[in-house]
């Protein structure tokens, strides 16, 4: 066996890479590795929400929040009053876990039943005179500031606008004038505030809004960059460009580092694809082949990803609601499988299967993840051999689960000997 030099210069009385090479190297990948850096920094570490709910800009109010926890929980209780009756409904069978998350759903509803609320300005607002959609704007602002000032805010809210097609595209920007200039003038920009941008179908149009968030911040003082905002993916053209080059990942290269997550919009794209209404779904194989782009051109972006909606809504007698609830339960956990971990929510009776398929998603697999990082953090082994790569889903695993009260802090702690920072720092955020 040769010897191998300590001093790094090569089996010993062998030939070794000279030192102008190495440079050459590095200097050749310089581009590369700073390219890499800029264009993939990985998650931001931040919590994800759960699902987006979308309230008409002409219907949001101050207790819109509230209305919804309370038409959410009074849902639950009728059609779901006791695990069993939610168990039935779903046509679940593991009892001991029903009991159990049908109680943390249940105090989720009391607590934070809405996670991200958008107002919205474009589809489900529509066209109104300006003047009205101008009051609309700056009252849904004022509406927002006063929330975060008296804590009953959701941790993320803000609007969806007009597309920048040009038949709406004048009045889309100015409701987000009209709209950041009132919150500015309010007491400054929340923390979670998210903005919408629908149906892109360039990523010119991308370019055009990262141009006036811009020139906002810096007549505003604000810091560059300040403001991001969601791609909603719902045009074919948002896939496969002209040319027939994926587009998505130039608009997110287009968007400068502002895009925050790529939504994807059940109902106008499987219409542009020219899917009947009656087959229109989050499961469609059209879906399917848009999500899985998406999925592609996001990876390590720090830009997250967002499932579409139902629109079958459970209203009704006890038979109709559970029958729309197996369904919107089921496609939640489908896309919690495929790495979706948020979607929208387009009523207040979808809320409780939300947060029963999210927090079964995270309290059946707790024991096993918790198991495979103690393990991999210990170097124990077991039945499988994880990579780095591996831990750093497990660990992004339990962290979305303690973000959104599926699983506790103690019982991760008891379960995996780690505490939040050693699984922040594992998940590599």
């Amino acid at each position: 066996m040769s010897q191998v030099q300590v001093d790094g210069t090569g089996p010993a009385g062998g030939a070794s890479f000279s030192e102008a090479a190495r440079a050459a190297v590095d200097a050749l990948l310089a581009p590369v590795d700073a390219d890499l850096a800029r264009r993939y920094p990985g998650d931001s570490g931040s919590r994800q929400p759960v699902h987006t709910v979308y309230v008409p800009a002409d219907v949001f109010g101050a207790d819109t929040v509230g209305d919804w926890g309370r038409r959410a929980l009074e849902a639950f209780d009728t059609h779901a009053g006791t695990p069993a009756a939610l168990a039935g409904a779903l046509g679940v069978a593991d009892d001991a876990l029903l009991a159990d998350v049908h109680a943390r759903v249940r105090a989720k509803l009391e607590r934070e039943p809405v996670e991200d609320l958008r107002i919205d300005f474009e589809d489900g607002y529509g066209p109104r005179p300006d003047a009205e959609e101008d009051a609309a704007a700056v009252r849904a602002a004022e509406l927002i500031a006063a929330a975060v000032a008296d804590g009953s805010a959701p941790p993320y809210l803000g609007i969806r606008i007009k597309c920048m097609e040009a038949a709406v595209r004048d009045r889309g920007i100015r409701t987000l004038e009209l709209f950041l200039t009132t919150l500015l003038a309010a007491g400054g920009l929340p923390e979670g505030l998210v903005l919408t941008l629908p149906k892109v179908t360039y990523a010119e149009q991308v370019t055009a809004l990262v141009r006036l968030l811009a020139d906002f911040e810096r007549s505003a003082g604000l810091p560059a960059g300040r403001i991001g905002f969601e791609i909603q993916i719902e045009t074919t053209q948002a896939i496969l460009g002209p040319d027939g080059r994926a587009t998505v990942a130039r608009m997110i290269e287009a968007a400068e580092g502002r895009a925050t997550g790529l939504h994807y919009g059940t109902f106008d794209y499987s219409a542009a694809c020219g899917v009947g209404a009656a087959y229109q779904s989050m499961d469609h194989p059209a879906a399917d082949h848009a999500k899985a782009v998406m999925q592609v051109a996001a990876a390590g972006t720090g830009v997250r990803l967002s499932d579409g909606s139902t629109n079958v809504i459970p209203t009704g007698s006890t038979e109709q609601v559970h029958a729309a609830w197996k369904l919107h339960h089921d496609l939640v956990r489908r896309s919690l499988a495929r790495a979706y971990y948020q979607g929208w929510d387009m009523h207040p009776a979808h809320l409780p299967t939300r947060y029963v398929a999210v927090y079964s998603f995270y309290r059946e697999g707790l024991a096993a993840a918790a198991a495979r990082l103690a393990a991999y953090v210990a170097k124990a082994g077991g039945d499988v051999m994880d990579e780095p790569a591996t831990a750093r889903a497990l660990s992004g695993y339990v962290l979305r689960g303690l973000d959104c009260g599926a699983v506790d802090l103690a019982e991760v702690v008891s379960l995996t000997g780690l505490d939040r920072t050693q699984l922040d720092a594992l998940a590599g955020r």
